[in-house]
């Protein structure tokens, strides 16, 4: 979180909005405090949360897929429904600025987003600077597109609530998407082989499901040592219950489950 353009401080806001029990926002919360950041705290209704944000006007913006997708389908939805050089002119600034950010131009345009881009970044209030997504996949096209509309970088971080929310992000400024980047600091990671599922750490690239060591991670479930002995090793590495695969600069790519478990949106 510390390597965005200009270093977070107390002119800065987020609006906490997700469940407060959950990892995610108390991570999130503890970035705000770390930094110095203002927190604005929405009236209730997550429905009316773009209420919120035009009074707060947050400069830092943390959501879930699912209301990304949902933001998503209502940009793409006023965008059809333009016709003639309108249409023209939205078709014409998409493509540019995806190509632009491919090719390590950045998410900003002079003339695109006077003319379409800032009518979007309105609807967080206009200010934000940084977005990040958890909690579940996103799709790399609606990760993709959504940066360009709304002008900043989303950081995509994975992990889980055994091991204090984030362990690994992707870096801020990184054009590609579809995977969650490198480990941060306070873990390391490994892979364990799945013969029965073929996937081996021997592969190239080395796949097998993401192992977890550090001192985020916890030392148990409460009163519930056979589930302990199920996710942890004698040695404190956590088994994520994830497949990963090393891709050639480093960054985890998640590919697949190793254990049955339905998670919903």
């Amino acid at each position: 979180m510390g390597q965005t353009v200009k270093p977070w401080d107390e002119e800065d806001a987020y609006i906490s909005y997700l469940p407060a029990a959950h990892s995610f926002e108390q991570a999130v919360f503890g970035i705000s405090q770390v930094y110095g950041m203002k927190c604005g705290f929405f009236a209730g209704n997550v429905l009316k949360l773009t209420d919120d944000v035009s009074v707060l006007k947050p400069t830092l913006f943390p959501s879930v897929p699912r209301l990304y997708n949902r933001i998503f389908g209502k940009i793409q939805d006023q965008f059809k429904a333009a016709t003639g050089v309108k249409s023209y002119l939205i078709n014409k600034a998409v493509n540019a600025k995806k190509y632009y950010h491919k090719n390590g131009q950045g998410l900003t345009h002079k003339i695109y987003d006077g003319l379409v881009f800032n009518k979007i970044k309105a609807i967080l209030g206009g200010k934000v600077r940084c977005m990040i997504t958890g909690s579940a996949p996103i799709n790399p096209d609606v990760l993709d597109f959504l940066k360009i509309a709304f002008c900043c970088d989303i950081i995509e971080g994975y992990g889980m609530t055994e091991t204090c929310a984030g362990s690994m992000t992707t870096i801020y400024g990184d054009p590609e998407s579809g995977h969650v980047g490198g480990p941060l600091q306070n873990v390391k990671v490994r892979l364990r082989d799945i013969p029965e599922m073929n996937y081996l750490h021997t592969s190239d690239p080395p796949k097998g499901e993401v192992c977890m060591w550090g001192s985020s991670i916890t030392k148990g479930y409460f009163c519930n040592p056979e589930k302990t002995a199920e996710t942890l090793s004698h040695d404190g590495w956590l088994f994520s219950g994830d497949v990963g695969m090393v891709m050639p600069n480093g960054s985890i790519k998640i590919v697949d489950r190793a254990k049955n478990i339905f998670k919903l949106s």
